[in-house]
């Protein structure tokens, strides 16, 4: 996996910010192994147009200043900055992010990661989940937010909910809203996930099929493929990515459902909803 090189990036991000020279040639990325090495990983809501992408963070040091000055300012940008920052003072020298540790313009490593993106946040230290839309200091509930966050009803934060041991929600200033096993008892009620899941994860307790189809229901994709690469990673599967292919990707994951395993799919009843 490719992680940010947290003291890099924040080095870089210090001397762009004082108007000091920056070496155009020095990495924040580097490729690490997920099994070896301590890192913290960021889950959030991706909001159209406003991430910052593998080229951009690549480049950024020598783009034009006004180019630099948008890209920075960006939403996007600054949940990288926010998330370094916090990984730092947490002790870890490494973070990954989706939107910018995959290079999206190559199709191997784009469905390598996907395939490998369970495991990669299975195996953080820390996932920190941003919350963009939380803007109260505690974590809302029916009675006192209008709809649970954002987050919960995308399709990949599924994943990113139940695989990490460790998670910590920020609000939209960054403010500490709890931890997932304080949290599990709202959590469960937001999701129907139940709360020695998403304490323990699946190991040794995969749930059947149709009740990990059944925590999907509902949640929104921005790919129709989407709909079954984001369940491999829970159901314990694995197959190539071919975005194009439309709904073809749900009936091969089905195909890889059965050959694994001697639980029935069921997958017709359920579907996930598509944004």
């Amino acid at each position: 996996m490719r992680l940010i090189k947290v003291k890099a990036f924040l080095k870089r991000e210090h001397l762009i910010e004082n108007g000091e020279s920056v070496d155009h040639d020095k990495s924040v990325l580097e490729f690490s192994d997920d099994k070896v090495e301590m890192y913290a990983i960021l889950s959030h809501r991706w909001v159209e147009g406003k991430e910052v992408d593998y080229r951009e963070m690549v480049k950024l040091a020598k783009m034009p200043l006004e180019e630099r000055h948008k890209i920075r300012h960006r939403d996007g940008y600054q949940k990288i900055l926010q998330s370094c920052e916090q990984a730092q003072k947490d002790g870890y020298k490494w973070l990954w992010v989706d939107t910018c540790c995959i290079n999206k313009g190559s199709s191997a490593e784009l469905s390598e990661a996907i395939n490998s993106m369970y495991r990669w946040y299975e195996n953080t230290k820390v996932c920190y989940t941003y919350l963009h839309n939380v803007p109260c200091s505690s974590f809302p509930t029916s009675s006192d937010f209008n709809g649970w966050p954002e987050w919960f009803s995308r399709g990949w934060t599924l994943q990113e909910l139940i695989a990490p041991s460790k998670i910590q929600f920020f609000n939209k200033d960054w403010r500490s809203l709890g931890c997932k096993k304080m949290l599990a008892p709202i959590l469960e009620a937001i999701t129907g996930i139940p709360g020695h899941i998403l304490i323990h994860g699946l190991h040794g307790n995969r749930p059947c099929v149709a009740q990990i189809m059944s925590w999907v229901a509902n949640r929104t994709t921005m790919r129709v493929e989407d709909r079954a690469y984001l369940l491999m990673g829970l159901l314990d599967v694995n197959m190539p990515m071919l975005y194009g292919e439309g709904k073809k990707a749900f009936h091969h994951l089905q195909l890889k459902i059965i050959r694994a395993s001697n639980d029935p799919p069921m997958v017709p009843t359920v579907q996930v909803v598509l944004e």
